[in-house]
């Protein structure tokens, strides 16, 4: 099966420990991402669990990946994805595979996502773009929440 893969990368403004932490902090993820609950165990083999909602018992969309690579600093890898929202779940199979890096810049640092495994055919284009457009607002999530968590005023 042909799988498609999508990136995206902006530089932002601080450095790289801070733009590194708040990938794997549950306040700040939960706080940039606009979830319900995050939980995260940053380590080799440890989880990132998020989920969106107002009632806890019955979450509108939950998230779950394995974190296979954490490298302090530059590098996480996610892989296992399970994702299930209030229709059920994706309705195509997937291994996904998302990396993030964070690499020094000379205007602060840099942020790349690549997620891989997405379905070649017509029964995930639209799940495709929508991640597309998710990773940008995702980062201008991130970008708000570094502005926010540094004391600058947004908006």
């Amino acid at each position: 099966m042909s799988t498609r893969t999508h990136t995206h990368e902006e530089v932002f403004s601080t450095n790289s420990a801070t733009l590194f932490r708040a990938l794997h902090t549950p306040s700040a993820v939960r706080r940039w991402w606009g979830a319900a609950s995050v939980i995260i165990v940053p380590e080799v083999g440890g989880k990132f669990v998020a989920a969106w909602g107002a009632n806890e018992d019955a979450p509108d969309y939950v998230t779950v990946a394995k974190i296979s690579v954490f490298e302090p600093g530059s590098r996480i890898v996610m892989v296992d994805h399970y994702y299930t929202g209030k229709d059920g779940p994706l309705p195509f199979e997937a291994d996904f595979v998302v990396e993030f890096m964070v690499e020094p810049h000379p205007s602060g640092a840099l942020l790349r996502v690549t997620q891989s495994g997405f379905p070649g055919g017509p029964e995930a284009d639209a799940y495709y773009a929508g991640c597309e457009t998710g990773w940008k607002d995702t980062f201008a999530g991130i970008r708000d929440y570094l502005k926010w968590a540094s004391g600058e005023r947004i908006g």
